[in-house]
């Protein structure tokens, strides 16, 4: 199918990728085209800002956890009805495995997807020294795919001549700056950006971005890029069964402040599945929802939250009898900090949480076991085999005494290896994050297993 798109990558982290990305998806929004966005590797937090301005969800390509054709295949779903697809990378355009590899880099999935690339070079502090930088990035790999620069806070000024110097020496198009614009600054904590829905002035940041990016960027130029993309097949299918329509399940699904770390499409791939999903509140809800079948309690910001966490006792101890009775749970980074006797808050004060495991969860000033693991399962659980494998990724600063031995993580790079998952029949909990489509099968084991637990209760 011909699916117009490009894909916006920069030098390295920092800059500013995603307030250009933004920029022009606001711009785009603002023209009235259809739009479609995702963001390489394993971001949660910028896809919130994308999802911000094109009003649906956006979604994640990930080299190391999808492969080439599930990568094609959720690109053409969710592209497929739209006008134009936006990518915007991850870290730096070569940066891969191991930090000496190109492997799961936001350049292989501009292979994998053959999507025409611009390049963000942030130009502070820089004028002739930009050829050199781009050039370097052209002549890296032949089949680098990098059709365009866009040139990130640089002088009105100064502009002209930089645009003039790089297209006369240089095989590339200069689609256009943004200056510095310090009302429009996107920022930061330890786990990312200030998620969207905590700025509120988000929405006027935006339009300011699309404005400037209608007055300084090429934005028909653009389109005219995504147009020359090559068509893409999708011959990507999942299992017989996962398309079988089956008896509904209730899933609860924590969605908070604290609880906001879930892949979208992971979220669909379960409602395809026959999931009910209802969201509750674990800092403002007085308990769950009735009649669950199953629980996700997902990543995000629980240790910001403690303090509000752990004054909801109805709601802890709603959880803890929930799950003591069998209730099928995946519980991932913050949700399973949260299944912990106590949590340590900002200022290092235990709190009491659901108790399910009796450790205590402490914040830790480094990241922990950062980065893609394979998991090996060492016994049968909820959603994997004994023998079977599935990759992942870890981001937290948080750390527990006991983080399980169901699975070994090795990573891929340097063979480094820890013990992690706690899990049963029923559930699944660890510091991991898991994107289903990995293995479309652990969904659907997640989903088996609600279904045991609702004939159960009849």
């Amino acid at each position: 199918m011909q699916l117009p798109r490009i894909l916006l990558t920069a030098p390295g982290s920092a800059s500013g990728k995603t307030t250009v990305t933004c920029g022009i998806l606001q711009a785009l929004i603002n023209r009235g085209q259809s739009v479609a966005s995702f963001k390489c590797g394993p971001d949660y937090v910028d896809p919130m800002f994308h999802s911000k301005v094109i009003g649906t969800k956006a979604r994640n390509l990930d080299p190391f956890i999808m492969t080439e054709l599930v990568m094609k295949h959720l690109l053409c779903k969710n592209s497929c009805h739209t006008d134009i697809s936006v990518i915007e990378g991850v870290m730096g355009y070569y940066d891969g495995l191991g930090g000496n590899t190109t492997d799961a880099s936001t350049y292989s999935v501009a292979k994998a997807t053959q999507t025409p690339v611009v390049l963000i070079v942030n130009g502070k502090g820089m004028s002739t020294s930009l050829v050199p930088l781009i050039k370097g990035f052209l002549h890296y790999k032949k089949d680098n795919a990098i059709k365009g620069v866009i040139l990130n806070q640089i002088s009105p000024m100064m502009y002209p001549r930089l645009k003039m110097l790089i297209e006369e020496q240089l095989p590339i198009t200069v689609y256009g700056y943004l200056p510095f614009m310090e009302d429009c600054i996107l920022e930061s904590r330890p786990l990312g950006l200030i998620p969207a829905d905590e700025l509120p002035q988000i929405q006027a940041q935006l339009q300011r971005l699309a404005k400037q990016a209608e007055e300084t960027i090429d934005i028909d130029g653009l389109l005219a890029l995504a147009n020359t993309a090559n068509e893409i097949a999708d011959s990507h299918s999942r299992s017989a069964s996962a398309t079988i329509s089956k008896e509904p399940v209730n899933i609860g699904i924590a969605k908070d402040t604290a609880f906001c770390f879930y892949y979208e499409d992971n979220l669909e791939l379960l409602t395809e599945l026959g999931a009910n999903l209802i969201p509750f509140s674990p800092i403002h809800d007085t308990s769950l929802p009735n009649d669950l079948d199953g629980l996700l309690l997902g990543g995000g910001y629980a240790d910001l939250y403690a303090n509000e966490l752990s004054k909801n006792q109805t709601m802890l101890q709603s959880i803890y009898d929930a799950l003591k009775h069998g209730l099928p749970c995946i519980a991932e980074g913050s949700g399973f900090s949260y299944l912990h006797q106590t949590m340590s808050d900002e200022q290092g004060s235990p709190k009491t949480m659901v108790g399910i495991f009796p450790e205590h969860i402490q914040t830790s000033k480094r990241l922990q076991n950062f980065g893609y693991f394979m998991l090996m399962a060492n016994e049968n659980t909820l959603l994997l085999n004994q023998g079977e494998q599935l990759p992942i990724h870890e981001f937290h600063y948080q750390y527990s005494s006991n983080d399980g031995n169901a699975c070994l993580a090795v990573k891929p790079s340097s063979q480094k290896a820890h013990s992690c998952i706690h899990a049963s029949n029923t559930l699944w909990a660890g510091f991991p994050h898991l994107h289903f489509y990995a293995n479309p099968m652990i969904a659907e084991r997640f989903i088996q297993a609600c279904r045991n637990h609702s004939k159960k209760l009849k």
